[in-house]
């Protein structure tokens, strides 16, 4: 009798963390900052729908910046934002296809909140149609759905888990690769409605790790920003606190030994694998006991590898933390000797841009 009557409210209760992801034919709307630091993630996500998958997409060349780190800055207006989220969806209107599929987490955050501002706020919906029609000739009609890549991996996880080569597995123990996930903020807190799990039980990375083969680590900072912040980032005299942040979860997780860390943020990937390394030119400390560091990688990344990709082809040698140990202890076979040189390469080249 108690069973039957809480069951109800179980489900009452969790409906709040389930979300409605699209399943085919998806209008992809690519990340400025993911092409720029990880520029093989996306086109193996791409790579991993259509011929693994089997799912139709659109990836229209005419899209741009969707400016969140500007807006987040209070560089670019409110209202001129609105009116570029707008353009793209007109674009997207323009292909037919109306499942927005968003591969940057920053996006994700502002397009939710752009979505959200016209429903509580019509006024602002009509407004950005004669803005948009006044600055354009276009008009627009909302997405259908609006999903994150990373929902679209969450949701065939099973499918691709059949196809996997590698098994998130030490080849040389047998035992699960020890992984820590690392949900962006903008993800799962900004409305955590819209994101797997919500901010209590975000699980869009963790039930793909489990799927996969591996363990999943929790520890007291897991879900603490990146520190990325942009404001903190972007002025200069403000990054320590980004760097703070970010030293706040290695040394939290340091004591769990974690084989790697997985993000769905291209922002949290990048400023985790970096850090790193600055923490380690500056202060000599390295977070794991090989003395690498943590390797950090994205939800596509992990999902390439896996299926039998080159490390070389989906581009892992442009990580700042060194991903070699990893891929010893998955038992990916590539070329080490091409891998090494364009990893020298590549350093050097970041070096000299700083």
């Amino acid at each position: 009798m108690a069973q039957n009557y809480t069951e109800p409210s179980k489900k009452i209760y969790w409906k709040d963390y389930v979300k409605n992801i699209p399943d085919d034919d998806y209008f992809f709307f690519r990340s400025c900052i993911r092409q720029t630091f990880f520029p093989g993630a996306e086109q193996a996500f791409l790579f991993i729908l259509k011929n693994h998958l089997h799912k139709n997409y659109f990836d229209d060349p005419r899209l741009t910046t969707c400016t969140g780190i500007g807006y987040h800055s209070d560089i670019i207006p409110l209202e001129t934002l609105h009116t570029l989220i707008a353009r793209h969806f007109s674009i997207m209107n323009e292909s037919g296809y109306s499942n927005l599929i968003i591969s940057c987490v920053t996006t994700f955050g502002v397009m939710t909140e752009v979505l959200n501002t016209w429903h509580e706020f019509p006024e602002t919906l009509e407004k950005t149609r004669k803005n948009l029609l006044k600055t354009t000739g276009r008009t627009f009609e909302l997405p259908k759905a609006i999903a994150h890549a990373s929902d679209i991996i969450y949701l065939y996880k099973d499918e691709i888990g059949k196809q996997l080569v590698y098994q998130l597995v030490n080849k040389e123990t047998s035992e699960p690769l020890k992984v820590v996930d690392h949900v962006g903020c903008h993800y799962s807190k900004i409305f955590p409605h819209h994101g797997i799990g919500g901010a209590e039980f975000p699980k869009v990375l963790s039930e793909i790790i489990k799927a996969w083969g591996g363990e999943v680590i929790d520890y007291p900072e897991r879900r603490h920003c990146c520190g990325f912040g942009f404001r903190q980032y972007l002025i200069k005299e403000s990054r320590g606190y980004s760097l703070s942040h970010a030293q706040i979860k290695f040394e939290s997780m340091q004591p769990y030994h974690p084989d790697f860390i997985l993000t769905n943020c291209p922002g949290c990937n990048m400023f985790m694998d970096r850090w790193q390394y600055v923490i380690q030119e500056t202060a000599g400390k390295v977070y794991s006991s090989d003395g690498n560091g943590i390797p950090v990688l994205s939800y596509e990344e992990l999902a390439a590898l896996l299926l039998g990709y080159d490390p070389i082809q989906i581009g892992l040698f442009m990580h700042q933390t060194e991903v070699l140990p990893l891929l010893e202890k998955l038992g990916i076979q590539f070329d080490k000797n091409e891998y090494s040189k364009l990893r020298a390469e590549s350093h050097h080249n970041t070096k000299i841009s700083r």
